[in-house]
């Protein structure tokens, strides 16, 4: 008989087979000023999976002037999966309205009762073992829908704390759970970037005992900044720290893949 007790903050990996699936608008629901949310529903969304709070989903959006399947040529965008209900077949997207309506704004606010949508994945999920002391998650409005599933997900009276910037404290979010959560919706001035809004907010907050668990999504070199500071400032443990770049200024559609930081040896 092994005895031996399992190691604490396990990540696993899951790969699965992708595929495409047609999903069809159930209801559109304006969440906050610059969120709107889409349900949808679909039989094909029977067997659908997500086992990570920050999964990703390719959407097929269609723009003028193409072939696809609501007349127009379809373009990519990376979405994460607020709710879903295989079992029923459903799905909740909440898509941040941008002030430069791009493909995917334009569609969510077009979107009405019926129309269709093609979706593509997840095609893996990065599994975190909830048995962090506490929780630290932080980005801007592109990183609610992760943000939120993930404190909707945690477990009892385990402490997490969110640090958001948004445009105004209309945008923030109300969420469901048994985490003991701290949010801090940190507004924007028009003058300081969105970098120097987080890492202020960050500065101002006193870490608990213990070992916590941080995630980080924003534009790219804000994402890149606040991950920097969390491993070369702060100190904390690289293996504890996820950082992304959800979008990039200036380059619609774009990713900044952050790569991982070299181990140092």
């Amino acid at each position: 008989m092994n005895n031996i007790a399992p190691e604490r903050h396990q990540v696993s990996r899951v790969r699965r087979e992708t595929r495409r699936r047609v999903i069809t608008v159930t209801a559109v629901e304006r969440l906050t000023p610059h969120m709107q949310r889409v349900l949808f529903a679909s039989p094909d969304l029977h067997d659908f999976e997500s086992a990570s709070p920050d999964d990703h989903i390719k959407l097929f959006l269609p723009v003028p002037d193409g072939a696809g399947r609501n007349g127009g040529a379809a373009v990519m965008r990376d979405y994460t999966p607020r709710d879903f209900d295989p079992k029923a077949g459903t799905l909740t997207l909440d898509f941040a309205l941008h002030d430069e309506t791009g493909p995917a704004t334009a569609w969510a606010l077009a979107a009405k009762v019926g129309d269709t949508l093609d979706i593509g994945g997840p095609r893996g999920s990065i599994v975190i073992a909830d048995d962090f002391d506490w929780y630290l998650l932080i980005g801007d409005e592109t990183a609610l829908p992760a943000i939120g599933r993930r404190i909707e997900d945690l477990r009892s009276r385990v402490p997490v704390t969110s640090l958001v910037a948004v445009d105004d404290l209309a945008d923030a979010q109300s969420v469901e759970t048994q985490a003991v959560w701290t949010p801090q919706w940190l507004v924007r001035d028009g003058t300081s970037g969105d970098a120097a809004l987080l890492l202020a907010g960050l500065a101002d907050l006193t870490f608990p005992a213990g070992d916590g668990y941080i995630w980080i999504a924003a534009e790219s070199t804000v994402a890149r900044a606040l991950r920097d500071h969390v491993l070369d400032v702060i100190g904390h443990p690289q293996a504890w720290v996820k950082a992304a770049g959800y979008w990039v200024a200036g380059e619609p559609g774009g990713h900044g893949g952050l790569g991982d930081r070299p181990t140092a040896t």
